[in-house]
């Protein structure tokens, strides 16, 4: 489910896996990117909170 909220909303998927700080950052640095490109730079932070989710996933595959 994590993955399609990434599609949507990166700042805030990025945000669930509790990574606060990132999650501020990438929020102020997408709105405007949304805005001045018109959403040419949203697959960048698409593919950033994708990644950021697989290694989450496989932090927790290691744990057990």
């Amino acid at each position: 489910m994590n993955y399609v909220l990434a599609l949507f909303l990166p700042p805030l998927s990025i945000l669930l896996l509790g990574r606060l700080f990132l999650a501020i950052l990438v929020f102020l640095i997408w709105v405007p990117a949304i805005l001045i490109s018109g959403g040419l730079t949203h697959p960048m932070f698409i593919v950033l909170a994708w990644i950021l989710i697989y290694q989450d996933h496989a932090d927790r595959r290691s744990r057990y």
